[in-house]
């Protein structure tokens, strides 16, 4: 917008229609002090600004222009009848404009100028967003460098803390062995089973991160019921964790079109998420409903819950919620690797969460749905 200040009526009309014919949006001004108090309410383009007026002059309100951090890059315009001479010039350019027209006003030299104007403000417009989006782009850089350096870390840990417990049952298992003692022998190969499992899944996580970073993660989609899919799964989760009741809380016998294992392995995700972040606590809760469009699948749990700010981002890749991280395992890969499932699915992912009392970790997938989404 171009604001337009002078004293004199007849100017402001002319300048006014003669800028508003040539698509510009015009704002005017009938002195110094009610042109500084719109440029406090509003931003400018360019100001086209009278030298002579009564009260501030065309100087002073330039200058006190100059001091508002919201103003002092817009670009001013003197206009002048008497003050022609060099000095005046000068105190124009000093004051903050960057060009001086004497009156009467050519007209085409002074859309000539305010075009030129407009274009440098476009261009210069352009350059900021440009300047600022290569700065987010540098800072997403780092910030994606100390999320893969933490993330190498991690992984190292995590894949080094089953392989260590399993040399360890290997030594002990080489004693007993030696001894006789099958009892102890079977004990020890239990455990290292356990160890490996864990590794095997971290592996497993390891490598769908690199299949979806790469397109490659495939889908190998049927029909079948979800109620039979779950059921298994409980029985899996029963049979590793007996010390905690799963509840089951509605059904959906209806068929979807999709990959089971997949699926599967998000809802096992969400089961082993809810029991290993509620301690102290027997329960775990999963909802199932349908309607005609969709089939819901919730997993609640009464443990230590997530804080709401938190909860954006519990499905980015490698991201961990700070409390716990140092008191719970993980890549922090799980569930974006399920959320990932779910979406290329045309399903959605979700949780709700209260800080302390639980979480319940959702997904809905799309009924009837034969068309291939991935």
């Amino acid at each position: 917008m171009i604001l337009i200040v002078d004293d004199t009526p007849e100017n402001l009309i002319s300048l006014k229609k003669v800028l508003e014919r040539h698509n510009f949006e015009v704002d005017t001004a009938a002195s110094g002090e009610e042109a500084l108090k719109k440029v406090l309410k509003n931003e400018y383009v360019l100001i086209i600004l009278d030298v002579q007026m009564p009260g501030m002059d065309g100087f002073e309100v330039a200058e006190a222009i100059s001091g508002y951090s919201k103003a002092k890059e817009t670009a001013i315009i003197f206009l002048s009848a008497v003050n022609t001479e060099l000095k005046f010039i000068t105190k124009g350019y000093s004051s903050g404009g960057l060009d001086y027209i004497t009156k009467p006003v050519d007209m085409d030299i002074l859309l000539l100028k305010v075009k030129t104007f407009y274009r440098i403000y476009e261009q210069s417009r352009k350059l900021i967003e440009i300047q600022n989006a290569l700065l987010d782009e540098i800072e997403f850089r780092k910030q994606a460098e100390r999320k893969k350096d933490e993330f190498i870390s991690i992984a190292s840990h995590e894949l080094k803390t089953p392989l260590t417990s399993v040399k360890g049952y290997i030594q002990l298992l080489e004693r007993n062995i030696d001894k006789g003692d099958i009892e102890t022998v079977k004990k020890h190969l239990g455990k290292a089973q356990v160890q490996l499992e864990k590794l095997n899944e971290l592996i497993a996580d390891l490598l769908d991160i690199s299949k979806i970073e790469s397109g490659k993660l495939k889908f190998n989609k049927k029909h079948f019921v979800m109620d039979a899919m779950l059921d298994s799964v409980i029985e899996i989760i029963n049979q590793s964790n007996p010390e905690f009741k799963i509840i089951r809380e509605g059904k959906a016998e209806l068929e979807i079109y999709a990959d089971e294992m997949r699926i599967e392995q998000v809802v096992i995700n969400f089961l082993t998420n809810a029991i290993k972040y509620s301690p102290g606590t027997s329960e775990v809760h999963i909802k199932l409903s349908a309607d005609n469009d969709q089939i819901y699948l919730g997993v609640r749990d009464f443990g230590i819950g997530i804080n709401e700010a938190q909860q954006k981002h519990v499905f980015d890749k490698f991201y961990r919620v700070e409390e716990t991280a140092i008191h719970f395992q993980g890549l922090g890969i799980g569930l974006y690797i399920s959320a990932e499932i779910i979406q290329r699915h045309g399903g959605e992912v979700g949780v709700k969460s209260i800080l302390g009392e639980g979480s319940e970790f959702y997904f809905t997938l799309p009924l009837n749905q034969e068309k291939e989404t991935d």
